[in-house]
């Protein structure tokens, strides 16, 4: 597999940055997408938001909810709903992981990145998450800032 860096049609179509910062995230997964070509064409220009979706197990299947992907203009007649729940594609066995740590306490599917792979097919990339406390979240940007400092001083020392 080809670095992501040089790879041509690797590109970036929407991250989750407060993911991070609201979760500690224990794993990460990619998956597929099922998208109607107006999504696709939709998702070439950039019009996508997965700050506000997760993702979840339903009848043995795994679903990204609340993910918007703006309507594409030239679709009119043919055109796709904004917030619809969208099937993700995972293996049965990652299927079963992804149920087994949902139903430990406060576990939670949280979308981190959705990006055009080195095929050129959409790709999401999901992270087993567990919510963060607010004391944990000040330890993280606490631990963040000295990390800043740190290199400063070396830098300038």
């Amino acid at each position: 597999m080809s670095n992501k860096k040089s790879d041509p049609n690797y590109k970036v179509i929407a991250e989750n940055r407060r993911a991070r910062y609201d979760y500690a995230i224990e794993d990460d997964l990619e998956c597929g997408i099922v998208l109607f070509g107006s999504e696709v064409k939709s998702t070439r220009t950039g019009q996508v938001n997965i700050a506000d979706s997760y993702a979840n197990v339903e009848d043995g299947e795994l679903w990204l909810i609340n993910g918007y992907i703006s309507p594409y203009a030239q679709a009119k007649t043919w055109g796709h709903e904004e917030r619809r729940k969208r099937k993700l594609l995972v293996s049965k066995k990652e299927l079963s992981k992804l149920w087994q740590a949902t139903s430990r306490q406060g576990m939670t599917l949280v979308p981190l990145v959705m990006y055009f792979n080195h095929k050129g097919m959409v790709k999401l990339k999901i992270g087993i998450a567990k919510g963060k406390k607010v004391h944990d979240k000040r330890a993280t940007e606490a631990k963040r800032d000295w990390g800043r400092q740190k290199q400063r001083l070396l830098r300038n020392g």
